[in-house]
């Protein structure tokens, strides 16, 4: 005699990460400096030491038709420095005595298929801008200092706690008098309408090559 068995379907769940309470997050301040040279010379004076050796970096800013993304306050953006490719989004800025915002960022192997992949999503390039960077960090401190040489001026970036940013940029010879709060393409935008020009990449002359 058969009996009839049941068979019960037993569900396999997936895991996906949860999303994470606390955000990563980016705090800092730019400050515009005269000279390189003067400027690594005053970071090794109060004790700071090279963490990242100076590197050529190119930006890739992507958004959609229209710049619904850079409308929105947010930046998605590709960089290559040296043979390291990452991804990074930027959210809204958050209230506060810094520019800070929300930060998330990825490696990936293939400049090419990255940017392949958010174009197949919608996102392609609208701006490019090049710069040559340094990062200096003191021993016993989380605070980052990245010297920034671009084509339309030297800035240092402060990035790190509130806290940190005000003592370090004090301990330089700064004040909050002189932090800038704006990101290179809205510094690039200015520039180019005091000098009259359209707006177009901040990018390096072709003469000046990589050095």
């Amino acid at each position: 005699m058969l009996y009839p068995i049941a068979l019960r379907a037993r569900t396999v769940s997936v895991g996906y990460p949860e999303p994470v309470s606390k955000s990563a997050e980016e705090n800092e301040v730019k400050i515009a400096v005269a000279s390189a040279a003067k400027t690594r010379a005053l970071l090794r004076e109060k004790g700071f030491a090279v963490s990242s050796r100076r590197i050529y970096e190119q930006n890739i800013v992507l958004d959609q038709p229209g710049g619904t993304i850079r409308a929105s306050g947010r930046l998605l953006r590709v960089r290559v420095a040296g043979k390291k490719v990452s991804c990074t989004y930027k959210g809204v800025e958050i209230p506060g005595p810094h520019r800070r915002r929300e930060e998330r960022e990825f490696e990936a192997s293939d400049l090419t298929a990255c940017l392949a992949l958010f174009s197949g999503l919608g996102f392609t390039p609208s701006w490019r801008y090049e710069k040559y960077r340094t990062e200096f960090q003191r021993e016993g401190e989380s605070g980052i200092l990245m010297l920034d040489e671009t084509p339309i001026g030297i800035f240092l970036e402060l990035e790190g706690a509130s806290r940190w940013i005000d003592q370090t940029a004090k301990e330089l010879g700064f004040s909050k008098n002189d932090y800038i709060f704006l990101s290179y393409a809205r510094l690039h935008a200015q520039w180019c309408a005091e000098d009259e020009k359209p707006f177009s990449d901040m990018v390096f002359p072709p003469d000046e090559g990589k050095k």
